[in-house]
């Protein structure tokens, strides 16, 4: 029965027409992707112009910075629940929607409230846009890209690495020429409308997912290899949001002076890019991904160590083994949902699950790396932190590439 699902499946993408609409689908997802990190990365870009100007509580800041990666967790179980009602297109049209309306109110002023409201109201209504658009985008992928898999995965894993760094990079320049960090901010909205715009029409065409199996499908919470999947994701998200908000800290107080930091931040971003492009494919060929998951979480975990440890006059060499290991890591992380499901439903509930707990703990590594480094006055207890989470990433790495499926 599912030979034949499959070759019937073969035959309609073969089809012109439906060629045709799995590249627009294709381009579409990328374009998705490029639209998620840009609300964390271009919040901290003019953060001190914003704080100066609107004088930000202590307690404001840091809710504006943790409510996005909270609601990651919070709303990502919901994800499956939604498109099973809705189907997955119309949720990610809807999530991009929420996203650009949260976008647009962010930066504005509310009369007789200021900016703070808004700016709450703005950033949870973005925390739980992406929340849903980081769990919908797998199932999709293993639906309608089960033979390009790796490409698939590689393109739209880079298109998130590719939007932190555009949103860090841009929206500097983009205050430096407006003079108003409200027109920095707003500028991100532009973005989110247009692939709204463009998705559209395919989301509004496609009236109803395939249906589930039989019997509700696969419960994933009660999977040996989907908590093993999990846990792998746990360990990557804590050094991937420990990376982004302390590999510069870390820099400047080895001795490092702010540009250079920059720069090394900087090319760190684009060499996760790099290596989140060629991680999935390269994946996806393997018999199994005991190999690269191993690989990349020791890369990852020791590169962190050897920024913090290691002789400064290799410190490019340190970023780039962090840089490189991280991209791959997180890429290699998501398309462990692909590759352990046998279709896109048990794919999004897996992607759910995995990215509900996944950013719902992982999140933690910047709180004990803030915590550590109060207690201790340095980032040396951080770096042997950073071991044993990348040791342990190996070991749960290792689980979760053995070739075998959620549900068996």
């Amino acid at each position: 029965m599912t030979q034949a699902t499959n070759a019937a499946q073969d035959l309609e993408t073969d089809r012109p027409g439906n060629r045709r609409r799995l590249a627009f689908l294709g381009v579409c997802l990328v374009l998705i992707g490029l639209n998620l990190r840009t609300v964390f990365s271009s919040f901290s870009a003019v953060l001190p112009e914003l704080t100066s100007d609107v004088g930000l509580p202590g307690w404001a800041v840091v809710v504006l910075t943790t409510v996005p990666v909270t609601l990651l967790g919070v709303f990502a179980p919901l994800a499956p629940f939604l498109a099973r009602r809705f189907g997955a297109e119309r949720v990610l049209l809807g999530a991009m929607a929420v996203l650009t309306a949260g976008l647009l109110i962010r930066p504005s002023e509310l009369p007789g409230a200021g900016h703070l409201p808004t700016l709450l109201a703005g950033t949870a209504l973005c925390g739980a846009a992406i929340a849903l658009c980081n769990v919908l985008l797998p199932g999709v992928v293993k639906r309608d890209f089960p033979h390009r898999l790796g490409l698939m995965g590689g393109l739209y894993t880079t298109a998130i690495c590719a939007s932190a760094a555009l949103g860090a990079g841009v929206t500097y320049p983009v205050y430096t020429a407006t003079g108003e960090w409200t027109a920095a901010l707003w500028f991100w909205a532009v973005p989110a409308a247009v692939v709204l715009l463009l998705f559209l029409p395919l989301a509004l065409r496609k009236h109803t997912d395939p249906a589930p199996p039989a019997g509700g499908g696969v419960s994933v919470w009660r999977s040996g290899v989907a908590w093993q999947v999990t846990l792998f994701m746990v360990l990557q998200a804590m050094m991937s949001f420990s990376g982004f908000a302390w590999l510069s800290p870390i820099l400047r107080e080895r001795g490092v002076d702010g540009g250079t930091a920059g720069f090394l931040v900087a090319a760190c971003i684009v060499l996760q890019m790099l290596g989140s492009l060629f991680a999935p494919a390269l994946a996806a060929r393997m018999w199994d991904q005991r190999a690269i998951n191993v690989v990349v979480a020791l890369m990852t975990g020791s590169g962190f160590a050897l920024c913090i440890f290691g002789p400064l006059e290799l410190v490019w060499a340190w970023v780039a083994l962090l840089g490189l290991g991280q991209g791959a890591l997180t890429a290699v992380a998501l398309t462990m949902i692909m590759l352990r499901t046998r279709d896109g439903h048990t794919a999004a509930r897996l992607s759910g699950m995995m990215q509900g707990v996944g950013y719902g703990l992982g999140s933690s590594g910047t709180l004990l790396v803030g915590q550590l480094h109060q207690v201790t006055g340095t980032f040396a207890a951080a770096g042997v932190l950073f071991l044993v989470v990348g040791s342990l990433a190996a070991v749960f790495g290792y689980r979760a590439g053995i070739k075998r499926y959620v549900g068996g």
